[in-house]
């Protein structure tokens, strides 16, 4: 049905590691100073560990293991994620041809997931964990599809190491599984799969993958909850109807903004195609449907029952992700010639990966004309030159991860640390053998004077009976920033064998 671009899952496929090769030459074009999450896998991926804090460690491990092999660089953090992106795409096309029972339309599908802003572009932008989570669902719904259309032993292993890895991309995927046996359920054929003997296999699966880190929440699930919380707390707003009303309000804007754009762009292609197809379904569309209602459902309970008023789009990743291939189902079940649909169609995806990749470029180069910066405009190479003239550091203490990260990417071979990580209690300064980097954020001033270290640091050094050799602080512009645009840390130089 598309000629030449997208006839075939192979040739979308093509087309789409084409564009996550573009991907990764921009980020590594644009300044290697780090975004949130890309400082936080730069940090951690010194550590291979059960468990790393508030996320799950899928994502952790796989950077660990990238890391011990190619060692630290721009690449390490880039490649893998968007090697992680492209087979998202690709296990969704073909948990669409198992769905659409066609190939072209399978080829539309995957490349319809570009519609998804939070796929397309949120994912590029910074996301690390999610992209985990994009991957485990796409994933999952290949298996899970694959075993509903041709049950075999191997789409019942395929959907366990789904369902394992997604359990330990996010925890919100744990939904996932439930809301996949629901749909089933009305269905007679589909609910003799559910009990199937070879959904014992897949279980074991899941089991043996989410083990090591299952031990580990046990007994930190108030650490790895804590942030989850923190972002849905209510705040002062006290309870009540009112509360209630805001979080329901805040669970349709995120819905409405997860799903306008795909349906903004079918209908605009499609048409009346479209409009006629929302009252079609067959098998396949009331399973999906059911799916989406039941973990929508799922979601809502959640929000009444913790209070939040906070709902972000991006919570809805896995429930929603079936969205392209649930609205082809739908006007492939109504009968339609769908072949002038997909010509206006077609020229849609490239654009939209076009504005992905410029909107990356320019929210970094373009920082200066609008006036606002992101993390890769911050001038980490320049800090780093300036705060290491005169030495080499033996160990870096960072004040949080972020800055930990970036550190770590300027100096891959030295080790980096944080107050009470990897253990609480370490004795970091004096244990180094040789000078010590410690940084942290400061204020806007570039003079000696007005560089104040942070008191845990300072009271570590006392106890530790450490004097400062030297204390600073840098303001240096923003790549691509506006004249007297600064951004500011604050350093010092500690040398245990000098106490």
């Amino acid at each position: 049905m598309l000629e030449r671009v997208t006839s075939t899952i192979r040739t979308a496929g093509l087309l789409l590691a084409a564009y996550f090769v573009l991907n990764i030459a921009l980020r590594i074009a644009l300044p290697h100073s780090l975004e949130l999450d890309e400082a936080e896998q730069s940090f951690f991926s010194q550590y291979l560990l059960a468990g790393y804090g508030p996320q799950p460690p899928f994502y952790n491990w796989m950077q660990y293991a990238v890391v011990s092999v190619a060692g630290m660089s721009i690449g390490a953090l880039i490649v893998p994620k968007n090697i992680l992106l492209f087979l998202s795409y690709l296990f969704y096309g073909l948990a669409g041809r198992r769905a659409l029972k066609d190939q072209a339309l399978a080829a539309v599908a995957m490349l319809a997931l570009i519609t998804l802003p939070q796929v397309s572009y949120m994912a590029q932008q910074d996301l690390t964990h999610t992209t985990a989570l994009l991957f485990a669902s796409s994933l999952f719904l290949y298996g899970f599809f694959r075993t509903l259309d041709r049950p075999d032993i191997g789409s019942y292993l395929l959907l366990g190491l789904a369902t394992g890895i997604g359990l330990i991309s996010k925890y919100n995927f744990a939904l996932m599984p439930v809301v996949a046996l629901i749909a089933i359920l009305p269905d007679a054929e589909w609910r003799r799969r559910a009990l199937d003997w070879r959904m014992l296999a897949a279980i074991t699966v899941a089991l043996v993958i989410v083990l090591p880190h299952a031990v580990w929440l046990q007994g930190n699930l108030a650490f790895a909850s804590s942030d989850t919380l923190v972002k849905m707390a209510a705040g002062s707003e006290p309870a009540g109807a009112v509360r209630i009303g805001k979080g329901l309000v805040a669970f349709l804007v995120a819905i409405i903004a997860f799903a306008a754009l795909p349906v903004l762009i079918f209908a605009a292609t499609f048409r009346r195609d479209f409009v006629r197809a929302l009252s079609a379904g067959n098998r396949w569309t009331g399973m999906m449907e059911r799916m989406m209602l039941a973990s929508l459902a799922g979601i809502a309970l959640i929000v009444l029952f913790t209070g939040s008023t906070t709902v972000r789009e991006r919570w809805l990743d896995p429930f929603l992700l079936v969205l392209p291939i649930y609205f082809l189902a739908k006007m492939q079940a109504a009968g339609l010639d769908l072949s002038a649909g997909l010509r206006r169609f077609r020229p849609v995806l490239p654009v939209l990966m076009a504005c992905v990749l410029i909107a990356l470029g320019f929210r970094v180069v373009g920082a200066g004309l609008i006036g606002t910066y992101s993390r890769p405009n911050v001038p980490m190479a320049g800090f780093s030159r300036e705060m290491t003239r005169q030495a080499q550091p033996a160990l870096v203490i960072a004040s949080d991860p972020y800055i930990g990260g970036n550190m770590r990417l300027q100096f891959p071979d030295v080790p980096v640390v944080i107050p009470d990580f990897p253990a609480p209690g370490i004795p970091a300064y004096a244990e180094a053998k040789g000078p010590v980097l410690i940084v942290w954020r400061g204020k806007k001033t570039a003079t000696a004077a007005d560089a104040i270290m942070p008191e845990r640091f300072s009271s570590a050094l006392t106890a530790a009976g450490i004097a400062l050799q030297e204390i600073g602080s840098l303001s240096l512009p923003y790549y691509f920033g506006r004249q007297g645009d600064n951004f500011a840390l604050g350093y010092a130089w500690v040398r245990p064998e000098s106490k």
